[in-house]
């Protein structure tokens, strides 16, 4: 039994603007500006760069190997199962932190407004009722998520435009504090920002025409959100000082204040609620997809790759990514998980870029669309995150390193175990 074709373009391009508009902006924005001040604007353009070139590689992959599993699936499919697996593991490894803080981030606007509720019940709450609406299917989930994808967007448009007319210049006076490594420290982190639009490449065999939509959908929510993320940043420095906004882990209700319409904040902080649930959504879907596409090809247990008869949903997959985050939401700080998310996602997309650079090499006619300027475009995609890793905390790089280097001695062992058993 296989998954369901069920989504359009539209479905498609909502999953990834909900799972890139979210936590990013209304939260790590705050760490970004403690870096690079109000150059922060830099930050964001320069992490939209570097994310723009690895779109193109997810774009023409997700077109040549429409299948469940994205960046794991390329790297099983173009380099060998040795690299893919730790890369996989990786990569459901920073999913899984980030969905863990990004249900932290919800209880946390939760509980400002409603204070009798404990936050970590609320985390895990919205955790698990987002994992059940995952066990019902992805057409429902995509449906859920493309009203919040409107929603948050609306807010958002509504803060910027009301928000041009409050900026105050003498905001912008002190543009770069840190310099040039602050901007590029501040683009490090908001990369996590950035994180989403490559888990529609995750979703190959539930996408209809995914020679055609897979790479559209992608190149479109990252242009949306480029456009978006560039415009709130500005809106946010020009009407706050940055350095209350380097504190805050709430920065676009932070400068929302500044305008004095408590009703803009109001309308901004269920804003965040929406996208942070949002982002959680699609998170989920991602983890499930990625791991099943694992299973599938024997790296995980068979029965992670079951099917509901009745949902056409990877109903262990989903479950045992759900718990997983549940576990993770005790005990996380929010600087850390930013640093690690983001460097886990920049290692998995120096995988991506260079199998966009092996892939015509080695099957030329596969894909159906083509990014511009190759080989320009995957090779400045590795050299760019590459440089955007070495800006990020000794921590991010430990704990990466340490999840590769058990991941491979894991597969390593199992292999040798396997070839014994056969022998």
């Amino acid at each position: 039994m296989g998954l369901e074709r069920s989504l359009n373009l539209f479905d498609a391009t909502s999953i990834g603007i909900g799972a890139i508009i979210g936590a990013g902006i209304f939260v790590v924005l705050g760490i970004a500006i403690g870096y690079a001040g109000p150059s922060v604007i830099v930050s964001i353009v320069i992490a939209g760069v570097v994310a723009t070139f690895t779109a193109f590689s997810f774009a023409e992959l997700g077109s040549a190997i429409p299948k469940e599993g994205g960046v794991y699936v390329f790297a099983y499919e173009i380099l060998s199962p040795l690299i893919a697996f730790p890369i996989g593991c990786l990569w459901l490894f920073a999913q899984i932190v980030a969905g863990a803080a990004i249900s932290l981030g919800f209880a946390s606007y939760f509980v400002a407004i409603f204070p009798t509720f404990p936050i970590k019940v609320v985390a895990i709450s919205a955790a698990l009722i987002l994992t059940a609406l995952n066990l019902i299917g992805i057409k429902q989930s995509a449906t859920v998520n493309n009203i919040l994808v409107l929603v948050k967007i609306a807010i958002l448009s509504l803060f910027i435009g009301f928000g041009i007319f409050h900026i105050q210049l003498q905001n912008l006076s002190d543009f770069s504090p840190n310099g040039f490594l602050g901007i590029l420290e501040g683009a490090g982190f908001i990369f996590f920002a950035y994180l989403g639009f490559g888990r529609i490449a995750t979703l190959g065999d539930e996408v209809k025409n995914p020679e055609k939509i897979l790479p559209l959908s992608i190149l479109f929510s990252l242009t949306v959100s480029v456009i978006i993320y560039v415009l709130t940043g500005l809106m946010a420095i020009g009407l706050q000082d940055y350095k209350i906004l380097a504190q805050s882990s709430s920065p676009i209700a932070d400068a929302a204040t500044a305008t004095g319409n408590y009703a803009l904040v109001a309308v901004v902080s269920f804003g965040a609620l929406v996208a942070t649930i949002s982002v959680l959504l699609t998170n989920l879907v991602g983890l499930s997809r990625v791991s099943f596409a694992m299973a599938k090809n024997g790296q995980l247990p068979k029965s992670v790759a079951k099917i509901s008869s009745k949902f056409k949903t990877p109903y262990i997959s989903i479950l045992a990514m759900g718990a997983l985050m549940v576990i993770l939401v005790f005990a996380l700080d929010l600087r850390q998980t930013s640093a690690i998310t983001s460097f886990s996602i920049l290692s998995t997309h120096v995988i991506v870029n260079l199998c966009a650079f092996k892939l015509r090499k080695k099957t030329p006619k596969l894909t159906s669309f083509k990014a511009p300027f190759y080989p320009l475009f995957p090779l400045a995609g590795i050299l760019s995150c590459i440089i955007l890793m070495f800006s990020l905390p000794i921590e991010s790089w430990i704990v990466a390193t340490a999840v590769v280097t058990i991941s491979s001695v894991f597969y390593l062992l199992r292999s040798k175990k396997s070839s014994k058993n056969v022998g």
